[in-house]
């Protein structure tokens, strides 16, 4: 296996190793492993509150471009994550640059693994978009830091239930204290992708008796949900400007540009996309519409929960729980702070969590 050396700025000004506008990441590794074929970045942004840890999101990036700024982005917004969430860890992702080529995925997954170990310690990962439990089982036979993984006891596993009820909590706790809504009965909510986040979601939301809006690229998956919760299925391109009460993308990133929030209906948005905002500004524009966003990096913590919690050794099912319901009392202090210091909600939740950063743990 062949390892690119870690990339460091010398330049706190050089964005090729920052997210605009942020401080330059601690590190990025590169690596290529010429057997199986695997190509993969891990960005180390923060360890700052304890090791990085962030899932692997496997793609077929156009570029390798794209995926440095993937890595960049995704890392930078699970320090933020984490430190909000109150967890004794880090920031970092993984991205795996998926090829078009047939590979032996469990291979390509070791040599993953090997690259993790070869990190000894300062980065942790599990299953993010294109990965799965069984990919983390294959990168598990190569090193033990990685989570994601049911015990034996039935703890763990796929974060995503976790992921989704965060937003949910988030969304119900958001209906309630700004739109005055005891519950979510009848309350119109349309649902940007239908993977395993956004499915578990439109379950929860239709079971507290939402009324829901469904977009997704998969059409048997948006016909399931027509199905089961009697949804309406919109086109994905027109699902932004549906008339309803909440918007919530769980699809990919970056949803949230200037065309979109001129589109956008929906007095809220809250979902378990990461990165939603195409430029941190467009947090500014959404507020100046009067449109409530609630960062992702702050709902969408309940996936990174129950991970950190399994791969530590201290959670079952029902502590994880408590600790996920927690981000709605969260999404409660977040609106509070927004309003006494004047400030958009997602300026005061990038405050909040640069503070929790300062403080280490």
């Amino acid at each position: 296996m062949m390892k690119i050396d870690t990339f460091k700025s010398p330049n706190p000004a050089d964005d090729v190793f920052a997210v605009p506008g942020e401080a330059p990441h601690e590190r990025v590794h590169w690596f290529h492993d010429a057997v199986s074929g695997m190509q993969a970045i891990v960005a180390i942004h923060s360890t700052a509150r304890g090791p990085a840890f962030g899932g692997c999101r496997m793609w077929p990036y156009v570029r390798s471009q794209d995926a440095l700024v993937d890595s960049l982005r995704l890392s930078h917004g699970m320090s933020l994550k984490n430190a909000l969430a109150d967890l004794p860890f880090g920031g970092g992702k993984a991205v795996i640059l998926k090829s078009a080529a047939e590979v032996d995925r469990a291979a390509l997954l070791r040599a993953f693994g090997a690259c993790v170990k070869s990190l000894e310690g300062q980065y942790i990962t599990a299953e993010d978009v294109g990965t799965t439990t069984d990919d983390m089982h294959a990168v598990q036979e190569v090193t033990r830091y990685v989570s994601g993984i049911p015990r034996e006891d039935g703890f763990g596993g796929d974060p995503s239930p976790m992921t989704a009820r965060g937003v949910f909590v988030s969304i119900r706790e958001a209906m309630r204290v700004r739109f005055g809504r005891d519950n979510l009965q009848g309350v119109r909510i349309a649902v940007q992708g239908l993977g395993a986040v956004g499915g578990s979601l439109s379950r929860m939301l239709h079971e507290a008796g939402a009324r829901l809006w469904v977009a997704d690229t998969d059409p048997c998956r948006t016909k399931a949900a027509r199905d089961a919760f009697d949804a309406v299925i919109v086109d994905p391109q027109d699902i932004v400007a549906s008339d309803v009460d909440v918007f919530a993308p769980c699809a990919l990133g970056g949803v949230m540009d200037a065309h979109a929030i001129a589109r956008l209906r929906a007095p809220l948005v809250a979902g378990a996309a990461n990165n939603q905002l195409a430029i941190a500004e467009d947090g500014e524009l959404l507020h100046a519409r009067g449109i409530l966003y609630l960062p992702d990096f702050l709902v969408n913590a309940g996936g990174i929960i129950s991970v950190a919690r399994e791969y530590l050794g201290t959670g079952t099912h029902e502590a994880v729980l408590g600790e996920v319901d927690l981000i709605g009392s969260r999404v409660v202090e977040l609106l509070d702070r927004s309003a006494a210091q004047g400030i958009s909600p997602q300026a005061a939740a990038h405050k909040w969590a640069q503070e929790k950063l300062a403080m280490r743990v």
